[in-house]
């Protein structure tokens, strides 16, 4: 990979150096890169960034617990094909044609690279990271059904993410390039923000993010809220005509920033 292909950030995704480090390590190892964080601190549009500032498509498998390794390979229409024999519709027996490859077929069969998210991985089947070592490895997979092999025309860039809802197979985690994205501190997080934002109050700012994360260390609180909510409050604190010196009294428009009555409750209990 040359200088002027390296992944060095975009204008709309903030990225530590240590990260654009990771992204281009496993560009060039030509290893998946697999990231882990809590909800919220931006692993799912780091593919989105990458994408963007090295000009290719971006190609999203979103994972789901009901997800399995096959769906991301191909899917075989059968109930389609038996429906076309019984109407005596013609083509019946190119079985190609019932063959519709998922977002991992995808990938291989572009012409051109791209980048490949696998998002949140940790929500399938324990054996889901293991079913796709080969594919992963190989960069191919066969079709018994047509005895083809879909082999990957340029290797994509892969971005697995997991929010760490569960350990993932060992066997996996070697084939991967790891980094794992530490919520962001005040100052990062004002640059951040500055992304979102094109103007905004800095005292508004300043009070904002003392109040955010005085919410997040609060003792008992079950779900912290993420860079996303702060955005949205903030947002929500703008459009309401919110003065900062009120932050400082109380957390307005609390329930944009948290998202369950009994953290709401615990921040009703809470003085600053």
């Amino acid at each position: 990979m040359t200088m002027e292909t390296k992944f060095t950030g975009s204008s709309r995704y903030v990225a530590s150096q240590d990260l654009m480090n990771a992204v281009n390590i496993a560009v060039t190892l030509q290893k998946p890169l697999l990231i882990k964080g809590e909800p919220g601190t931006g692993k799912t549009m780091l593919a989105q960034a990458v994408a963007e500032a090295l000009g290719k498509k971006l190609i999203i498998w979103n994972v789901k617990s009901t997800t399995k390794a096959q769906d991301g390979l191909y899917v075989y229409d059968v109930v389609q094909r038996l429906y076309d024999s019984q109407f005596g519709n013609a083509g019946v027996d190119d079985i190609a044609k019932y063959i519709k490859l998922g977002k991992l077929g995808e990938a291989f069969s572009s012409e051109e690279q791209v980048v490949l998210l696998i998002d949140e991985v940790d929500k399938a089947d324990l054996e889901f990271p293991n079913d796709l070592l080969w594919e992963l490895d190989q960069m191919e997979f066969y079709i018994p059904e047509t005895k083809e092999t879909v082999k990957a025309k340029q290797r994509p860039i892969v971005i697995i993410t997991s929010n760490a809802e569960k350990e993932l197979p060992d066997a996996f985690l070697r084939r991967c390039v790891f980094h794992y994205i530490e919520f962001p501190d005040q100052e990062q997080m004002e640059d951040i923000l500055r992304v979102h934002f094109d103007k905004l109050d800095e005292r508004l700012v300043q009070q904002a993010l003392a109040a955010f994360y005085w919410v997040r260390e609060l003792r008992g609180i079950e779900k912290k809220p993420s860079t996303s909510e702060l955005v949205d409050w903030l947002r929500a604190m703008v459009a309401g005509g919110i003065e900062p010196r009120r932050i400082e009294r109380e957390i307005p428009f609390a329930g944009v920033l948290l998202k369950k009555d009994k953290d709401l409750q615990l921040l009703q209990k809470s003085k600053r």
